[in-house]
């Protein structure tokens, strides 16, 4: 079909997205426009890749990966290497974050035969690595902890993937989450701050960044021997110095891992991006990750949470 050679950099349609509520501002976002520069332009993965074998497959057992649903700039290249960051609990967050290309709605129920369905992907993928996201969904009395243990249990019963969680902020129910996947550990712990503290109102609504701080300090001290990870993005109106003591934050929490990319602004509707970020200032910003204790930090204009995790991961040790 004619559509399954659209530009994987932009928004799927039709049955190669799933049917939601973007999630957008009330009206355009106004300020600056500024121009794409050079170093942010993606390839189109060839028509002989991978890249339509696992579209094919994510459609055919109805699930879904954060690369498509948060239109991620690294979609064609992960996709054609045989990679994906599954998005758990379905398509519709509970959330209206204006940076964020998933969109909202009243959630669907569980789906009981999502992580077999998961596992049955990563067996048949021969993946070693899986990274495992969801929605937020406030709407669950665990905010869905039970269901990222299901979906571990489920892999590890077919596979001997290494298993990265990248999880929501459980707000209000803190405590029961940690106790769940702390029982049931992954590889790699995940949980992004997304932005600086002063940006939170705008960026992250509904949020609390010292709450996410608190929950990364509670699972590395409740499983030191996993790794826990967090990211950020650039060009939502921060400073260096906030992302330097955002960095130091992280580290005083027990933090292992970091990922710093470009924000993207999905339509003109998104939260407007502030600035593009050149690549000789991620490179200063990685720098000083590893000079305050940071085993692995990957810092550049296309980096994303769940980009490469498993060459990530590899430098902090987790997995050979």
């Amino acid at each position: 079909m004619a559509t399954d050679r659209l530009d994987p950099t932009q928004k799927q349609k039709g049955r190669l997205k799933t049917a939601r509520i973007p999630i957008k501002l009330a009206s355009p976002a106004t300020g600056v426009r500024h121009p794409k520069p050079d170093w942010l332009r993606v390839k189109v993965p060839s028509v002989d890749s991978r890249f339509y074998e696992i579209k094919k497959l994510l459609r055919d057992h109805n699930l879904y990966t954060v690369c498509e649903e948060a239109s991620c700039p690294n979609i064609g290249e992960c996709f054609g290497r045989g990679t994906a960051t599954f998005m758990i609990m379905g398509d519709k967050c509970t959330r209206r974050c204006p940076f964020c290309d998933v969109g909202h709605g009243r959630p669907d129920p569980l789906d009981p035969d999502e992580p077999n369905k998961i596992a049955q992907a990563v067996s048949y993928l021969n993946l070693s690595y899986v990274v495992i996201t969801s929605v937020d969904r406030d709407d669950l009395r665990d905010g869905g902890a039970m269901h990222f243990v299901e979906v571990v249990k489920s892999i590890r019963s077919v596979s001997n993937a290494r298993i990265e969680l990248l999880v929501p902020d459980f707000r209000g129910r803190l405590d029961k989450a940690i106790s769940i996947l702390s029982n049931n550990m992954p590889d790699v712990m995940n949980h992004n701050l997304e932005t600086v503290p002063a940006l939170y109102k705008k960026v992250r609504p509904g949020a609390d960044y010292h709450h996410s701080l608190t929950l990364l300090k509670r699972f590395a001290d409740i499983c030191p021997d996993v790794p826990t990870k967090s990211g950020i993005m650039l060009g939502c109106g921060e400073t260096d110095e906030e992302v330097y003591q955002l960095m130091r934050d992280l580290r005083a929490h027990g933090v292992n891992m970091l990922t710093v990319g470009q924000y993207l602004q999905p339509s003109p509707h998104h939260l407007p991006i502030d600035r593009y970020v050149p690549p000789d200032k991620f490179l200063a910003i990685e720098k000083f990750a590893y000079s305050i204790g940071f085993t692995h930090a990957a810092c550049g204009p296309l980096v994303r949470s769940s980009y490469h995790a498993d060459v990530q991961a590899a430098s902090a040790g987790v997995c050979g």
